[in-house]
């Protein structure tokens, strides 16, 4: 066995075994290849290669900041000893069949969904209503609105078995731990099915293709364990009696009684919100953001990301390499004050019809796992806080909501029906010149050429205009009539926020109430929101003096 030599203050020392952190610094080319790594790794501990029987990646991130592009990888290396694959761990999930406690779940998105899969682990029976159908029967109606231009108000790209999450991009960017462990959940993902290789990239995302089969897995796993997912369950209406909910009524007659619910309903349910505030349930507003969506070919942003070169008219000469992923972007530059933002930036991705009513027309993006599509899209947003809106301020706490159906209300008019977009070519839009002619898109239902002006609000408007330009700046290109602005991108995040107390966290009303995920305000993507879901569960748990 060939063992590595260290050498310290002069005396050789040949160990019987060794695992070491080490970082490299490698060429795409390099970082794909397995026997490669292991020549580096000998090199930078100076040992065979043979002595280097194996490795696990702990992180590894691109470094484009010049011509020159590397990975930079973070691993630790198994030397002169056998190597042993690391192995997720063993979540002990219970039989909940015969649990003492029932927890009602309203919403089977990334928040409720990992609030019941900590129940469980607890050994308490959630029971989930969801308002939407299952993922194979909801693929069907989105075919549906996409094709047709019909929409189902219950089963669509909000709502539904997963969430907005199912049918997104599945990224996974949260790097906080202040709310709980994130590589717990994205074990978690894992062990339902995710690749191994969302725990160490450093903007990790599953993928539309992938995400279903995950929460298939998810569900089945609850259900076998005990626990219920119940479909088409909307919830109208909450019995309550000496400050807490004593049963949640759904929309088919159906009334169910819990210990304790966890409100975990996403950022587009709107209609309860509307349920909290008539029944004299505190809510608040709070801040979010309103805007766009962009899309460019996807060559052109791996032109400029990956600094490949370009001729007069700027068509790029040499393509992306086939070790570097479609390239991605983040802008972000103050105008007057307020800040102008890319959000959810989809690489090699599709422009899909978001709504959840007749008559509002809502913009998001997606990716599937390999990221293969000819275009990139990102939402360009402006940040919205109450004062901008004072015309909304008689709405109270659903001022921004009521803004931002309003301006998706008139998106749709404008797109002249069946979910087509207003658009504009990018150096249109910021000219207020209506585009004579539209690129091709990946947005199925359609497009019309309208100028935005119409349809955004002016501080929005004029926000945008001039952060592309500095967009252009920043990316020399991105500002382009070969790109294409959709609106309305308007469900980043809810905008209004449910209290919870910061102990319990249950509402400061309603003691057995414990608001939670996007819908509720504390969570901002599918990892935040499935941390925050086991949080609740976990103050639930604790209320009940049940051992975690």
């Amino acid at each position: 066995m060939h063992l590595c030599k260290i050498v310290r203050f002069g005396i050789t020392v040949r160990p019987f075994f060794m695992k070491k952190k080490i970082m490299l610094r490698l060429k795409p080319s390099e970082a794909s290849d397995h026997s490669i790594i292991q020549q580096f790794i000998a090199v930078e501990q100076n040992c065979a290669v043979d002595s280097v029987n194996g490795f696990t990646i702990l992180k590894k991130s691109i470094d484009a900041r010049s011509r020159n592009i590397f990975f930079n990888i973070t691993l630790e290396a198994t030397i002169g000893e056998a190597f042993a694959k690391p192995i997720l761990p063993n979540f002990n999930f219970k039989n909940v069949t015969h649990s003492k406690h029932k927890i009602i779940i309203i919403g089977a998105g990334p928040a409720g969904l990992f609030a019941a899969l900590q129940l469980i682990k607890c050994g308490v029976k959630p029971i989930i209503l969801e308002r939407g159908k299952d993922v194979k029967a909801r693929r069907r109606d989105l075919a549906i609105l996409n094709k047709e231009g019909i929409i189902n108000s219950e089963s669509n790209y909000c709502f539904g078995e997963g969430g907005a999450g199912t049918y997104s991009d599945g990224k996974l960017y949260t790097r906080s731990n202040k709310r709980g462990n994130v590589h717990r959940i994205l074990q978690l993902l894992v062990h339902f099915g995710a690749d191994e290789n969302i725990i160490y990239d450093a903007h990790p995302h599953i993928g539309t293709n992938k995400l279903p089969q995950i929460i298939i897995a998810i569900r089945n796993l609850i259900t076998d364990c005990g626990g219920e997912i119940l479909f088409e369950k909307k919830v109208i209406d909450f019995e309550i009696k000496e400050d807490q909910i004593k049963s949640v009524k759904t929309f088919d007659g159906n009334s169910f009684a819990a210990d304790a619910v966890i409100l975990a309903t996403g950022h587009s349910a709107r209609d309860i919100f509307q349920l909290l505030q008539s029944k004299k349930i505190q809510i608040e507003s709070k801040p979010f953001a309103l805007g766009v969506r962009v899309e460019h070919p996807q060559s052109l942003i791996d032109s400029i990301q990956y600094h490949c070169p370009v001729n007069e008219n700027n068509a790029t000469i040499l393509q992306r390499s086939n070790f570097l992923p479609p390239a991605s972007y983040s802008l972000v530059h103050q105008v007057n004050g307020k800040g102008v933002f890319s959000f959810c930036m989809c690489p090699g991705g599709i422009i899909a019809p978001a709504a959840t009513s007749v008559s509002e027309l809502v913009v998001n993006g997606w990716s599937p796992s390999k990221r293969n599509n000819p275009f990139a899209n990102s939402g360009i947003v402006v940040a919205v806080e109450e004062k901008d809106i004072p015309s909304f301020k008689k709405y109270d706490a659903l001022s921004g909501m009521n803004f931002q159906q309003r301006v998706e209300q008139k998106s749709f008019d404008f797109g002249g029906g069946k979910f087509r977009a207003p658009a504009q070519r990018l150096v249109d839009f910021t000219a207020n010149k209506i585009s004579t002619s539209l690129p091709d898109c990946s947005y199925l239902p359609g497009l019309n050429s309208v100028s935005l002006k119409e349809v955004l609000p002016e501080f929005i408007q004029s926000r945008l205009q001039l952060a592309f330009k500095e967009f252009g700046k920043k990316m020399r290109g991105y500002f382009t009539n070969e790109a294409v602005v959709l609106a309305t991108e308007s469900r980043t995040s809810s905008p209004v926020r449910i209290p919870r107390n910061l102990e319990t966290l249950a509402h400061p009303q309603i003691n057995n109430l414990y608001p939670c995920g996007e819908g509720a305000g504390y969570a901002g993507g599918i990892v935040s929101a499935a941390m925050d879901g086991e949080l609740t569960a976990k103050a639930i748990l604790s209320k009940f003096s049940i051992h975690i």
